[in-house]
């Protein structure tokens, strides 16, 4: 029996802290009160804590290190997965046992997310998982722990959003999905983070949002978390006299947060340790200096006063006396690292460097090849200068080379450090005035942990038409490949042309088709489909065919491999179809192929990454 939900669940599925935000929907939107839930979590071998972040790591623990009834929860005898601030604990003595930044795997293209390979670098006698599984084990960690709470109101029978990246790709976005229907949240929805964090100081201001935007404000939303730095625009629009919000444009998906910054750190400590001591450090001691200098770097940013923090790493036989090397972080360190790394002043101009890789890399995340945030921050605003041309009330000046931010929001972990927040700000600013522009003013008082999460809470809520939406829709245009059917030329493969199937801003629970357009679709043996994503395109509309585009302006995703079943025809066959695609209630994007004969459909799946050859 179905019953009515009476808590909208917002869930931070976060790449280094997963948080669980929700409200009461019986309260009225007056008294609404958005609690962040206090997740119980081993933090050692037979301890228990409660903390508002699961942190988003998983420990896999040799046979013997655990003993029986150590890893027992309040609701399960024995944990399946150690996951938690006890996986970062144990991880940070020995990291080759340790799953982190699964998340950021799941948008990786050229990567079968369901394939066991984290850790990364671990040994053979290492069990591995995939980042499919660890990303579902953080989500069971919270359904477990939320029931054993409410029993009477069980996750699966509530209102329920997931938090994605804005520049998550359909793939990334899907097996988010996935991840929730295995714990039998089949009823999630998705929401960008940004928004989110909008969300969350819309309902954190009480009603008075109203009085500190206005009509033709473009708020930049720049959140740098542990694992990523995604960037939206929201503009201020009208509507019968209200105020509305539109979201016009996110950034790409780069893999640039407070991980890179704790590595950043440990090569400049490694460097130092080296040239006093003349001794070089190992992988392991690496990996073991960087949980190290994220902690000297939380203490350091949260306590002004002190000027260094001490920094312990282990060496072989650490249990002897002697046993670690000992240094230290200091302040200027810290600054000249991650404000001037990570930070610099450069003009508006400026573009992301971008150095030729090499043809035989390791297997690893494809992290950014420039560290400088600020140089994406100018490219994605430069590239958007045009974002708000179609919206009313909201006028970028004739002489503008980038899209003039009015208000800022800032969220993720790292923004907590005042000094990063204030060079962000700064540089923002001088742009700004370069161009004779009114500079940003900062929207305060978000919580930067909790705001995600909080914000889906109050999103439940928003779905039920209350409070205020943000509008969005896609937040690219996507495209589909087609191949011309062209005689044979050695050396020279088959044209291809980019078929617009969903355009940008197309809204959730909407249906486009293409019915006089056909195609022949293969049936019954492995075919690969190519697709490309445009966020500066927003005048293709469905049906619209490219031939040709600049490299700035389409990307191609990762091609997705699938054998589509014969239903009824030959393998080989090639059967006539229109498409049509749909961007679901959920927030994700399906492509459906029609039979003109019998009007049998086939589904291509966004969850099937091919895995690189």
């Amino acid at each position: 029996m179905s019953m009515e939900p009476r808590y909208s669940i917002g869930i931070d599925l976060g790449t280094t802290h997963c948080v669980l935000a929700y409200v009461d929907l019986q309260t009225d939107e007056d008294a609404l009160a958005i609690e962040v839930f206090a997740v119980p979590q081993l933090t050692g071998p037979g301890v228990i804590e409660d903390d508002k972040q699961l942190a988003s790591f998983t420990y896999l623990p040799h046979p013997v290190e655990i003993a029986d009834g150590e890893t027992a929860l309040p609701w399960v005898g024995k944990a399946e997965h150690l996951v938690g601030e006890i996986a970062r604990n144990l991880g940070s003595k020995t990291p080759i046992r340790l799953v982190s930044s699964a998340k950021s795997w799941l948008c990786h293209a050229g990567v079968d997310c369901k394939q066991a390979i984290l850790p990364v670098d671990a040994p053979d006698d290492v069990p591995r998982i995939s980042p499919f599984a660890a990303s579902t084990a953080y989500l069971q960690h919270l359904r477990d722990a939320w029931n054993h709470q409410f029993p009477e109101h069980p996750l699966a029978q509530q209102d329920v959003t997931i938090t994605v990246p804005a520049s998550f790709d359909p793939a990334a976005r899907e097996l988010t999905v996935e991840a929730a229907r295995v714990v039998g949240l089949h009823q999630a929805v998705l929401l960008e983070e940004p928004q989110g964090a909008l969300y969350s100081w819309i309902e954190n201001s009480e009603g008075d949002w109203r009085n500190h935007v206005k009509v033709g404000d473009v708020i930049l939303v720049v959140d740098i978390g542990g694992g990523t730095t995604d960037l939206s625009l929201i503009a201020v629009t009208e509507h019968d006299g209200n105020l509305e919000l539109t979201r016009v444009a996110v950034g790409d998906h780069i893999l640039l947060g407070g991980d890179n910054m704790d590595l950043a750190l440990a090569y400049t400590i490694k460097a130092k340790l080296e040239q006093d001591g003349g001794k070089k450090l190992e992988a392991w001691q690496l990996q073991s200096l960087t949980h190290g200098c994220r902690t000297a770097k939380e203490n350091l940013f949260n306590q002004p006063e002190l000027a260094t923090m001490p920094i312990v790493v282990a060496s072989r036989g650490s249990s002897l006396i002697g046993g670690t090397l000992r240094t230290e972080l200091t302040r200027d360190e810290l600054n000249r690292v991650l404000v001037e790394g990570f930070l610099p002043h450069v003009g508006v101009s400026e573009k992301p460097v971008s150095r030729p890789r090499s043809g035989l890399r390791s297997a690893g995340l494809p992290y950014a090849q420039d560290a400088a945030i600020t140089r994406h921050l100018a490219a994605f605003l430069s590239r958007q200068k045009e974002a708000t041309a179609e919206l009313n009330g909201v006028q970028s000046p004739q002489h503008a080379s980038f899209l003039h931010p009015s208000a800022l929001l800032f969220n993720g972990g790292v923004l907590k450090a005042g000094e990063l927040a204030e060079r962000l700000l700064e540089v923002l600013n001088d742009w700004l005035q370069s161009e004779q522009a009114p500079v940003a003013r900062l929207l305060q008082g978000a919580d930067l942990d909790l705001a995600v999460a909080r914000g889906a809470a109050y999103y439940g809520f928003v779905r039920k038409g209350k409070g205020v939406r943000i509008k969005g829709g896609t937040a690219a245009a996507y495209y589909v490949g087609v191949e011309s059917a062209m005689p044979a030329v050695p050396g020279l493969p088959p044209a291809i042309e980019a078929l617009c199937i969903a355009p940008f801003g197309m809204e959730e629970g909407s249906e486009q088709a293409l019915p006089n357009d056909e195609f022949g679709l293969i049936v019954g043996e492995p075919v690969r489909f190519r697709f490309f994503g445009s966020k500066t395109r927003r005048e293709d509309v469905v049906g619209t065919r490219l031939d040709q585009w600049r490299d700035d302006e389409m990307e191609e995703l990762e091609e997705i491999e699938i054998t589509l079943s014969e239903a009824g025809y030959i393998a080989g066959d090639i059967v006539p179809v229109h498409l049509s695609a749909a961007v679901t209630e959920v927030g994700t994007l399906e492509l459906r192929a029609v039979s003109r004969r019998d009007q049998r459909h086939w589904k291509i799946e966004f969850d099937v990454r091919a895995a690189e050859s």
